[in-house]
C-alpha cells in the first residue's frame, strides 16, 4: 500500500517545517531552537506528556495508545553539520559554517509527521515514545540520553530509527538482520623531533621522514595483520606540519579512523597501532604518542525485529522496494547505544538524489517525508494492534 492518505495530507505542513528547521541548524547538544520547535508542533498535536532537557536539548514526548501495552520508541535526531551550505536554495540555511547536510531536519520532520497521526487516531495498544536526540554528528547524543536513563524512565521495550540514503532508490527501504554499521574509533599521533634549517637536515630530527613512515606501516595493518574475510578500515585523514619551505619543523600531527565490527580486531589495531608508531619513532629518531579514542560501537539490529520492521516497510513501500539482507558498511550511527540496550532496527529510506550525505550541496528530499512518517506510524499499529 502507498503512504497513509492521513499522513499524505500532512505533505505540505511536514515541508514546512523541515523547511524552517533547514534554515535554522544547530549543532551537537545546543539544539535548543529546534528543541523548541518540535515541543510547540508536539502541543499543537495535543501532546501533553513531553519531557525536555534530556542530554541538554533532548526531548522525549509519550503517546498513549487504547489499552494496556508496551511501549515502543521511535527515534529521529536533530542536529546538524559545521559546514557551509552550497545549494543555493531558497531555504538555504542561515547561518553561517552550518548545515543540514545529513537530513536531520527530515529524520525529525518524519517523526514530527508520525506523531501528528498517531496523536490524532491513536489506533494502537500500549504507548509510543517519540525520542527527538541531539549531537548524532560526534556527541554520542543517543549514550548521553540512553545514561540519563530514557530507556528506564520511560519503559522503552524496543526501539526504531531511519536514516535517508541518497544513492538508494525512491521510496525503498535497506536493512539487515545483525551488524549494520561500524563501530568507529579514532587516532592521534603526536611526532616531535627537533627542527631547523632545511639546507641543514643532518642537524635536525625531521618529524616529516617520521610521519611519512608512520602512515606507510599504518597501511600494513589492514593488508598484514587482519584476516580477509573480517571488514577493517584504517584511513589516515589528517597530517598537519612545517610553515615555510626553508624550514624542517619539530612536530607533526597525525589523525586517522578506523571501523570495525568485531571488539577483537578492534583491539588488534589499538595494538598494532602503537607498536607501529614506538617503532616507527624509534627508527627515525624521534619521539611519538598515540592517542586512541573508541567512539561508537557498532550498530546491531536485532534479526526478529529487522524482519519485523522490514515486514512493515513492505506494507508502505510494496515488495520488491524492500531490501532486508543488505550487507553491512562501514560507517558510524550512535543509535547503536539504544540498540545496546533494547532490541530494535535501523533503516534506510532511498531518497533518489545525486548529492551525497555530508555534502554541501546535499538537500533531503522532501517527497519521502510522508513515506517515512507512514513507516513510523505503522510499525506502531502493527506491533501493538487494538
Amino acid at each position: 500500500m502507498p503512504p497513509v492518505n492521513r499522513i499524505a495530507d500532512y505533505a505540505e505542513d511536514m515541508k514546512t517545517w523541515r523547511r524552517w528547521m533547514h534554515q535554522h541548524p544547530e549543532l551537537q547538544f545546543e539544539c535548543h531552537q529546534t528543541a523548541a520547535f518540535v515541543v510547540e508542533r508536539l502541543k499543537e498535536f495535543g501532546i501533553t506528556d513531553i519531557h525536555e532537557g534530556i542530554a541538554t536539548s533532548g526531548v522525549v514526548a509519550i503517546i498513549d495508545g487504547q489499552g494496556e501495552g508496551p511501549t515502543i520508541g521511535l527515534r529521529a535526531d536533530m542536529d546538524a553539520l559545521p559546514m557551509q551550505e552550497t545549494t543555493g536554495l531558497d531555504y538555504a540555511s542561515t547561518v553561517p559554517g552550518k548545515m543540514h547536510a545529513c537530513g536531520h531536519d527530515g529524520h525529525t520532520t518524519m517523526l514530527l509527521g508520525a506523531a501528528k497521526y498517531l496523536a490524532e487516531t491513536r489506533n494502537f495498544k500500549g504507548r509510543v515514545a517519540l525520542i527527538f536526540q541531539p549531537a548524532e554528528e560526534g556527541g554520542g547524543g543517543a549514550g548521553v540520553m540512553v545514561e540519563e536513563g530514557i530507556m528506564e524512565r520511560f519503559d522503552i521495550a524496543e526501539v526504531y530509527a531511519l536514516h535517508n540514503s541518497p544513492h538508494e532508490a525512491f521510496g525503498s527501504f535497506v536493512t539487515t538482520g545483525g551488524p549494520i554499521m561500524a563501530a568507529v574509533d579514532t587516532f592521534h599521533i603526536h611526532v616531535t623531533g627537533v627542527g631547523g634549517h632545511g639546507a641543514y637536515p643532518q642537524d635536525t630530527k625531521d618529524p616529516i621522514t617520521a610521519t611519512l613512515g608512520i602512515c606507510n606501516a599504518i597501511q600494513t595493518i589492514v593488508s598484514r595483520n587482519h584476516k580477509s574475510l573480517d571488514d577493517l578500515v584504517v584511513s589516515v585523514t589528517q597530517i598537519h606540519t612545517g610553515s615555510a619551505d626553508n624550514v624542517i619543523p619539530d612536530t607533526a600531527y597525525i589523525n586517522g579512523t578506523v571501523r570495525t565490527f568485531d571488539p577483537s580486531v578492534q583491539d588488534m589495531v589499538e595494538r598494532r597501532l602503537g607498536e607501529i608508531v614506538a617503532g616507527q619513532a624509534a627508527s627515525y629518531d624521534v619521539t611519538a604518542k598515540l592517542v586512541y579514542e573508541r567512539g561508537y560501537p557498532a550498530t546491531v539490529n536485532d534479526a526478529d525485529k529487522a524482519s519485523f520492521a522490514a515486514d512493515v516497510a513492505r506494507q508502505v513501500a510494496g515488495e520488491s522496494a524492500v531490501n532486508d539482507h543488505a550487507g553491512r558498511e562501514m560507517g558510524a550511527e550512535d543509535f547503536a547505544y539504544m540498540l545496546e540496550k533494547r532490541p530494535g532496527a535501523y533503516l534506510f529510506l532511498g531518497q533518489g538524489t545525486e548529492a551525497g550525505l555530508h555534502n554541501p550541496n546535499y538537500n533531503f528530499n522532501d517527497e519521502i517525508a510522508p513515506i517515512g512518517a507512514s513507516f513510523f506510524a505503522k510499525l506502531v499499529e502493527t506491533a501493538q494492534p487494538l
